[in-house]
């Protein structure tokens, strides 16, 4: 009896060939199996491709409610395995499927392993048909699944190139839920939440308390702030309340609620950036530390194989080299406490060669040489990169770029504001990106939001927040530059 094995679909002979076995080949009892563990990325494609939509494949807020583990796969989908095991492996490219009997047994939750096994039991030499006995084993040993599959056998003896995935994209943004799911054991942060006296800024802050992320402060006019809330049906018992006038005096006091140490972040409410940060970084009475203040977006972009910050998108309009420095180092920190333990930065420029007449590019190569004398630590730099070899590796393989960096950046550093500007806002409206905003390099972390932002980007966006502030007061003032 000959067995063959192929862990996660690779075959036996190599991961960049496929070979099948002929019909005068197959003997009764030979086996292949593969193994894979079920993501919620493969039940949403599952449903994208068959159709089925039902809310217990892949309805994001049913996902919330009892979380990504306990979502599970329908039955085709392990039919869609077996199929894949018979066209792969054995027997290969050439067969012609005929029939599918199988049983499911047991729901495949997202994150169970699965392995599908495969054993000759019968051929018939007039037609070339062979039958193959089916069955699924979760990671604990438990069967899942049993039947029997038909097949026409190949006649010829074919070894022929691996064909490269159709690069499929949808709108997972299940890296969000991760970063939420994070701060689930985290206690809420005390939040100063400043002027929310629209339904966008009232409504994030409400939502980012009842899923336990933050305790908002609101701070705003009295009269105002609960005409909204009546009007919108918001409920505002038990939410702390600060009166303010207007929207400066709100800035004003929600810094001074930090400063005092009741507030261990900032929340923009429906007043300009510009307003709030002016308060913020009042030498006398604001939050400044010796880094710049600096922004990033933690992007969530469906066709990019991992997060990706985007900075500065909203702070520093024409960063001098010493403000890139914070940048840099501000982004590099952020990514430290997201789980990246040796981010690798890309500094973005319109060439990927250093000339005088471009002054990014001079820049790009001067923080190279800052990180290699440890002006920038914990992190890889290369630069200067243009965007397409930065995020794609076979665009710099094209171009012939030696780096660890291009093609798999989890920090991408814009020239200027009005490129990371534009540069997110199309990740946001032409690939379907979230961005999570955040102001970095003040005592305390500052969530940035939108109008336009969807329901898990503001929930993102004081998820991140909650992570900075739930870091140890000695770590926090490091991190800050103070």
């Amino acid at each position: 009896m000959n067995t063959e094995t192929y862990p996660d679909g690779d075959a036996a002979h190599g991961a960049d060939t496929l070979q099948n076995r002929p019909f005068e080949e197959i003997r009764i009892g030979d086996t292949a199996s593969v193994t894979h563990t079920l993501s919620l990325r493969d039940v949403q494609l599952f449903a994208a491709v068959s159709g089925d939509i039902s809310p217990t494949q892949l309805d994001s807020e049913l996902d919330r409610q009892v979380g990504p583990a306990e979502l599970s796969a329908h039955g085709m989908w392990l039919g869609a395995l077996v199929s894949g095991l018979l066209g792969n492996q054995l027997p290969g490219p050439g067969t012609i499927h005929c029939a599918q009997d199988l049983e499911f047994l047991a729901p495949v939750p997202v994150g169970e392993q699965v392995t599908i096994t495969l054993t000759a039991t019968a051929k018939d030499a007039a037609t070339r048909r062979v039958t193959f006995a089916c069955r699924g084993l979760n990671g604990r040993g438990e069967t899942i699944m049993t039947g029997t599959a038909r097949v026409i056998a190949p006649q010829v003896k074919v070894t022929m190139p691996r064909p490269e995935a159709a690069q499929v994209s949808i709108q997972s943004h299940d890296r969000f839920e991760v970063l939420v799911e994070r701060c689930r054991h985290l206690p809420p942060v005390p939040v100063a939440v400043v002027h929310p006296c629209d339904e966008s800024s009232l409504g994030a802050a409400l939502q980012a308390r009842r899923a336990g992320l933050i305790e908002p402060i609101l701070v705003a006019p009295l009269n105002r702030l609960r005409a909204l809330a009546e009007q919108h049906r918001f409920d505002l018992s038990g939410v702390q309340q600060e009166d303010a006038a207007h929207s400066h005096a709100a800035a004003f006091r929600a810094v001074e609620l930090v400063r005092q140490g009741r507030a261990a972040a900032l929340m923009k409410g429906s007043l300009h950036t510009d307003e709030l940060m002016a308060e913020v970084v009042n030498k006398e009475t604001g939050l400044r530390t010796e880094r710049r203040i600096t922004h990033a977006f933690v992007m969530d972009v469906p066709t990019y194989h991992k997060p990706l910050i985007v900075t500065d998108a909203a702070i520093n309009i024409a960063p001098d080299l010493d403000t890139k420095r914070d940048i840099c180092q501000n982004a590099i920190d952020l990514a430290h406490i997201l789980g990246i333990a040796r981010p690798k930065v890309a500094l973005i420029c319109a060439v990927e060669s250093v000339s005088s007449r471009m002054l990014c590019t001079t820049d790009a190569a001067s923080l190279c040489k800052m990180a290699d004398r440890g002006q920038i630590t914990g992190a890889l730099l290369d630069g200067p990169l243009a965007f397409d070899n930065a995020i794609s590796k076979q665009a710099a393989r094209i171009k012939k770029i030696e780096s660890e960096v291009a093609g798999d950046p989890d920090i991408v550093v814009v020239p200027d504001l009005v490129a990371g500007n534009i540069l997110a806002k199309q990740l946001t409206f032409m690939s379907n990106a979230d961005g999570a905003g955040i102001v970095l390099g003040a005592r305390v972390p500052i969530i940035l939001t939108s109008r336009a932002d969807n329901r898990r980007t503001k929930l993102a966006s004081c998820a991140v927040a909650c992570l900075i502030a739930s870091l140890p007061e000695p770590d926090l003032r490091q991190k800050n530059g103070g």
